[in-house]
């Protein structure tokens, strides 16, 4: 049956039933949707409105969520049931083909600050590698009729990850309301709800083979980062988890250095493999040097004197182009950041920012 939104005040032991009234227009929820697009129930970042198909149509409005992934939605205005079903679908077979550049070309279109500070404003953290990985298309209804919902029920059977939202527009003297209601829950078991609709190879932005992203996670008494840029090193330990990742490190990759809650403080190049603490070694004033050996502020310790390699600290060895103070960190709204103690740095927004302060050459070596 239909969907139909019924809101009641209660004024004193009776409920009495507000009234439903008429939108303006469904363009005044095209902007309230742009405006606030929580309505829908998650946060969202619009990275579009009104984008132009290959096809010369408009889609309403494009989202994303904190995972990268891509809403489409469509009011429904005065189209048939048949008409809004196949005019989602349609963009939604266009959306799922754009790649992570044009993605966030359209979305820098749009927005008024670059795509990654938007991003990190709506959701606190650094836009991930891979955007596009699934896609969510909504039908966005001031009334949803029974045609419309048989369809969309239909089609989410067969795991299309389409649903609908009908929000109800009422009034209550001066004061007016909107009241949201989905076709299907998101939780549902069905083939096509969205926390299972990822079925397709998502866009990762390309790596180019060579920067890697190291945390130095420093800490009292622990790791320090005048010890790894007066001796020329990064490590991470205390788990496998912490260490793992750094120890995937090759020789000669480019290492951009960043501190946790500061920002980045180094690019260099690793010179060797990753080693424990206790067998690690640095270049000093050109001598090959026992790391342990050398005046350290740190103590780089988890175990004690019995420690796993499990738990010990893990060296990499780098020859510094550039190095600055922990005080003189550079950050910027937007710039990747990662729980792990290394990975490959793809985000080229960081990458040019990065160039550009620390006056690195891309064929720097």
């Amino acid at each position: 049956m239909p969907v139909e939104m019924g809101i009641w005040r209660i004024d004193g032991d009776t409920p009495r039933r507000l009234e439903g009234s008429t939108l303006p227009s469904e363009s005044t929820l095209e902007e309230y949707l742009e405006h606030d697009p929580s309505l829908l129930g998650d946060r969202l970042l619009v990275v579009g409105r009104q984008v132009r198909t290959p096809h010369g149509k408009y889609i309403d409005l494009l989202a994303m969520d904190a995972e990268g992934n891509i809403h489409v939605l469509e009011l429904k205005r005065d189209k048939t049931p048949r008409d809004v079903v196949a005019q989602v679908l349609d963009y939604g077979s266009w959306v799922s083909t754009l790649d992570r550049d044009t993605i966030i070309d359209l979305a820098n279109e749009h927005l008024d600050v670059p795509f990654e500070s938007a991003f990190e404003d709506v959701f606190g953290t650094s836009a991930p590698d891979e955007l596009n990985a699934a896609l969510q298309l909504t039908i966005v209804a001031t009334d949803l009729d029974a045609g419309s919902e048989r369809i969309v029920t239909y089609l989410r059977s067969f795991g299309v990850p389409v649903n609908a939202v009908f929000f109800a527009y009422l009034e209550d003297g001066d004061r007016r309301y909107l009241a949201r209601s989905w076709l299907a829950r998101d939780n549902e078991s069905e083939a096509g709800s969205a926390s299972t609709a990822k079925t397709k190879k998502g866009k990762r932005a390309e790596w180019n083979g060579r920067d890697w992203f190291v945390s130095f996670g420093a800490y009292t008494g622990g790791r320090k980062w005048e010890d790894g840029r007066k001796y020329g090193f990064v490590s991470a330990g205390g788990g496998a988890w912490y260490s793992r990742t750094l120890r995937e490190v090759p020789i000669g990759a480019r290492v951009n250095v960043c501190i946790p809650q500061q920002g980045y403080v180094a690019i260099g190049e690793s010179t060797g493999p990753a080693q424990r603490f206790d067998a690690a070694h640095v270049t000093v004033e050109g001598a090959d040097v026992a790391l342990a050996s050398q005046s350290l502020v740190g103590t780089y310790l988890h175990g004690g004197e019995m420690e796993t390699d499990e738990d010990s600290e893990w060296v990499v060895p780098v020859r510094w182009f550039t190095s600055v103070p922990a005080e003189d960190a550079y950050w910027e709204k937007g710039m990747f950041a990662n729980q792990n103690s290394a990975c490959k740095l793809r985000q080229e927004f960081t990458l040019e920012r990065l160039a550009k302060y620390f006056k690195i050459d891309e064929d720097e070596d």
